[in-house]
C-alpha cells in the first residue's frame, strides 16, 4: 500500500488532521490500537478565559473561530452536532479572584469573553460572587471520534494494529510493514514518552478524572467553573471534572479521584443528591512550556509530530491542523511556539 501519509494515533489530534489532509486530496492511512484514549473521555471543554487570574488563553482570537468553522463542517457532513455552545458561570472562590475579574472587565481585549458579575444565584453558594463568560462550549469528542473513525474505515483507511516503531524501515523507501509513504506523522498523545524518536521532547503527562453524575436538582443550565467544572449533559445528567496527577499515569479511576471532585462540587451545592453513572480516567498529553509539539525529526524528517495539545486541544488542534496540512503541502513555515524546532539543538 502506498499513501502520501500515515498516521499514528486516532485520538482528536490524529482525526483531525488526518480529516484535513484527506480535503486537501492526500492519500492517508491511520494506524491505532484501538484502546481508549484521553480524547475519548475528555469534557472537550473551550473556556477563552482561565485560571485563577481569568488570563485570556493565547491566541484564542485566532484559535476559536477556526475551531468553529471546523467543528460546524464536521457536523454538516455528519449530520448531527459535535459543538455545543453553552455560557459559563464562572464562580469565584476568593476576593482576590473577583478582584481580577474586574481588572479584566475593564479590559478591552477580554470585553467579547466576559459577561457581567453578580452576587448570587439559586441554588449555588456563591459567597464571593460570580461572573458570566461567553463564547464558551464543549465539545462532544466520543460520538466525534466515532463518526470519524467509521469515515476512515469506509475509505479504507484505518487499521487496528499495535504500531512499533522499531519496525519502520527507511532504505530504499520509507515503509512500516506493508506500508510505504511518504512521511510518518506521530500523534500517539502521552504514549509518546517512550516514542524512540521523540522521547527527548519534554512532555509533562497529567493524569485527569471525570465523573458523570444523575440528579434531580434544578440547576443552570450553564457550564460551571468553580476550581473544577461542571457541564449540564441534559436536565437530570452532569459531568464534573477534572482532576490533575502528575504520578500515577494510567486509566484507573481513583476514590481520591471522586472524592476530591465531590467535594469540590459541595463546596458550591449543598446537599447534591446523585448516582454515580460512569468515573473514567487517562492521560492528558501536556508539555513542560504548555505549548503543542509539531514538527519533523532533525534527523529524520520523514518522520513528524503532531502532538501535546494537553487540555486546550478542543480548542487548539483545528487551527494547528489547517497550519501542519499547509507546512506538509507547501512547506509553510510552523508557528515558533509550537515548532519542537525550539527544542533542537544546533
Amino acid at each position: 500500500m502506498n499513501v502520501d501519509f500515515l498516521i499514528v494515533g486516532q485520538g482528536l489530534a490524529g482525526s483531525l488532521l488526518a480529516w484535513q489532509l484527506m480535503r486537501q486530496g492526500y492519500k492517508i492511512v491511520i494506524i491505532d490500537n484501538g484502546l481508549e484514549n484521553a480524547s475519548q473521555i475528555a469534557a472537550g471543554l473551550i473556556n477563552p478565559i482561565t485560571g485563577m487570574r481569568l488570563v485570556k488563553s493565547a491566541d484564542v482570537d485566532s484559535f476559536l473561530p477556526v475551531a468553529k468553522d471546523f467543528y460546524v463542517e464536521l457536523s454538516h457532513f455528519f449530520q448531527q452536532d459535535f459543538y455545543i455552545e453553552k455560557p459559563m458561570l464562572r464562580i469565584f472562590n476568593s476576593d482576590k479572584e473577583r478582584g481580577y475579574a474586574e481588572k479584566r472587565l475593564n479590559n478591552q481585549d477580554y470585553q467579547p469573553y466576559l459577561g457581567d458579575m453578580h452576587t448570587a444565584i439559586k441554588p449555588l453558594n456563591t459567597p464571593f460572587g460570580y461572573l458570566s463568560q461567553q463564547q464558551t462550549g464543549y465539545l462532544l469528542t466520543r460520538p466525534l471520534l466515532s463518526c470519524l473513525k467509521d469515515f476512515f474505515i469506509a475509505r479504507q483507511c484505518y487499521q487496528q494494529r499495535a504500531f512499533d516503531g522499531a519496525d519502520i524501515q527507511f532504505q530504499p523507501t520509507l515503509r512500516w510493514h506493508n506500508i510505504i509513504a511518504k512521511r510518518i506523522i506521530f500523534c500517539e498523545g502521552y504514549q509518546a514518552i517512550q516514542n524512540p524518536y521523540f522521547d527527548w521532547l519534554p512532555f509533562q503527562p497529567v493524569k485527569g478524572e471525570i465523573l458523570t453524575l444523575a440528579h434531580h436538582r434544578t440547576l443552570p443550565d450553564t457550564i460551571l467553573n468553580h476550581g473544577h467544572w461542571l457541564i449540564p449533559l441534559n436536565e437530570a445528567k452532569v459531568r464534573i471534572g477534572a482532576t490533575f496527577d502528575w504520578k500515577n499515569l494510567n486509566n484507573q479511576p481513583t476514590e481520591q479521584g471522586k472524592n476530591t471532585l465531590l467535594n469540590s462540587l459541595n463546596s458550591v451545592l449543598d446537599d447534591f443528591q446523585f448516582t454515580l453513572l460512569d468515573h473514567q480516567a487517562n492521560v492528558r498529553p501536556c508539555t513542560l512550556d504548555k505549548q503543542a509539539f509539531i514538527g519533523f525529526h532533525p534527523q529524520h524528517p520523514q518522520l513528524a509530530i503532531f502532538n501535546g495539545f494537553g487540555a486546550k486541544g478542543s480548542l487548539q488542534i483545528p487551527h494547528y491542523a489547517q497550519q501542519f496540512a499547509n507546512s506538509l503541502s507547501h512547506n509553510a513555515p510552523l508557528p515558533t511556539t509550537a515548532t519542537i524546532q525550539r527544542y533542537v539543538t544546533a
